[in-house]
């Protein structure tokens, strides 16, 4: 048995480590794809570019070892069917459940490696990530200006462009508004086109306004709403942008939020939170009943004389008044406590995820492991069809179960989990199939009876 087990794990351990680096990098596409137009033209160095990536595939273990869990083990049962070892395995008295034994111990220490990963590496890997891309993101906004959307990352400034040529230097209908006089919008800048450049220092970016106008309010005017209007063929505008270029200094930004927390630091945010909450549940409670109750004098002497002092339209515009300032604040302070409510949400969804990923490496592998045995396939074609199939399930109930916790509209142990519950039933199924060498999908009694059914038509 022992050699067996050894025989087992060998096998196993290859296409395990060759599908989670496989799966590690299909995420990682997945990542550049989805900031390849953040990253390109930034003039990063190469360590840069490398720790990002490095940071960003430790974001991606927790959920490529699932995924290599699946694929892996229907591909090595598969095999094992397929060269009919398992049916040697069989009729040598070893059951299957057996055979799963050493995988499954071995399948456990990887997903309590994988918890222990995700609790106390990947909040670090985390906030590495998250911060380097918001730096990235922030360096040389030149070239992150884009049409139709104010860019705000200057501070004191607002800039919109209609339209940016394919040079990435020409632009459109430009629109500034200077906030740096902290006055709102008290000067705004309107041109028909312009030339964006960075200097050679790279510590300013230059905007050469062509035909524009530009407006600024004068305080102080008896005028009614007051302004000064200035015309302009070219004009040259400087944005310094010394603090853009710095990679690495934004980690404070970051350190509270809940991906990089640990479930030690969840649990005692959790509880930080919860009780603010409520705090501020009964705060406002109690404030809507001491401003507003019906006992006050003045309402009693709105009541005994309601002729002699006060007409019956002030009353009703009290009435009115009192009704809308309540409906304000209490919208306003339903805002604010769902908003609470919804950050506690995303700490919990947190906090079950580091346990529902490592337990469904166990479960995927139980799937994958009958699953191969019931097809009898090696190899990359149909167990990555299969694996595939299976994945795209577990993913979907997943992707479900967090929204509908996001919506507050289930809890987050229900939605966090809803996914390791469906599969611990198809592994018990498939387990059960496999054990007892029976077809995954056996119509035949089924058929039978179809058959028993007319014939019996027929003998009437």
């Amino acid at each position: 048995m022992k050699r067996l087990h050894i025989f087992l794990i060998k096998s196993f351990l290859g296409p395990f480590i060759t599908t989670f680096f496989i799966a590690i990098f299909l995420l990682l596409m997945q990542f550049l794809w989805k900031y390849i137009d953040d990253l390109v033209g930034k003039g990063l160095e190469f360590t840069q570019i490398a720790e990002l990536l490095f940071y960003a595939s430790a974001r991606f273990v927790p959920v490529a070892l699932p995924i290599a869990m699946l694929l892996s083990s229907v591909m090595i049962f598969g095999k094992l069917g397929e060269n009919y070892e398992l049916v040697a395995l069989k009729s040598s008295g070893i059951s299957l459940l057996k055979i799963l034994f050493p995988l499954t111990i071995f399948v456990i220490i990887i997903a309590y490696g994988s918890f222990l990963f995700s609790n106390y590496v990947m909040p670090i890997a985390n906030l590495k990530n998250g911060s380097m891309l918001y730096d990235i993101q922030k360096k040389k906004p030149a070239l992150n200006i884009k049409e139709g959307i104010f860019y705000k990352d200057i501070e004191g400034f607002s800039i919109k462009v209609a339209k940016k040529d394919s040079d990435g230097k020409t632009l459109k209908d430009i629109i500034i508004y200077d906030h740096t006089a902290k006055n709102g919008n008290d000067k705004v800048i309107i041109s028909e086109s312009g030339i964006m450049q960075l200097t050679k220092d790279e510590k300013y970016l230059e905007l050469i306004l062509y035909n524009g106008h530009s407006y600024i309010d004068i305080t102080g005017s008896k005028r009614k709403n007051p302004y000064r209007t200035t015309h302009f063929k070219e004009n040259l505008i400087r944005f310094n942008l010394s603090s853009f270029n710095t990679i690495n200094n934004s980690e404070a930004l970051y350190k509270g939020h809940y991906a990089m927390l640990s479930n030690q630091q969840l649990a005692t945010a959790i509880d930080s939170l919860t009780n603010k909450y409520e705090e501020r549940e009964i705060t406002f409670t109690k404030n809507i009943t001491d401003k507003y109750t019906t006992n006050s004098e003045a309402d009693n002497l709105i009541a005994i004389k309601p002729f002699s002092k006060i007409k019956i339209k002030q009353q009703y515009d009290i009435a009115i008044n009192k009704l809308q300032a309540l409906k304000s604040i209490t919208k306003s302070n339903k805002d604010d406590l769902e908003y609470r409510k919804i950050i506690i949400t995303k700490h919990n969804i947190e906090w079950h995820r580091k346990i529902s990923l490592a337990i469904a490496c166990l479960l995927l592998f139980l799937v994958g492991a009958p699953l191969g045995a019931i097809i009898r396939k090696g190899g990359f074609g149909l167990p990555v069809l299969f694996s595939v199939f299976f994945f795209l399930i577990y993913h979907v109930l997943s992707m479900i179960g967090e929204k509908s916790v996001k919506d507050l509209s289930m809890k987050a142990y229900e939605g966090m989990w809803i996914a390791n519950m469906v599969f611990s039933l198809i592994a018990l199924f498939l387990i059960y199939k496999a054990k007892n060498d029976v077809q995954l999908f056996d119509f035949s009694p089924l058929l039978k009876r179809i058959n028993q059914f007319f014939k019996k038509e027929q003998v009437q």
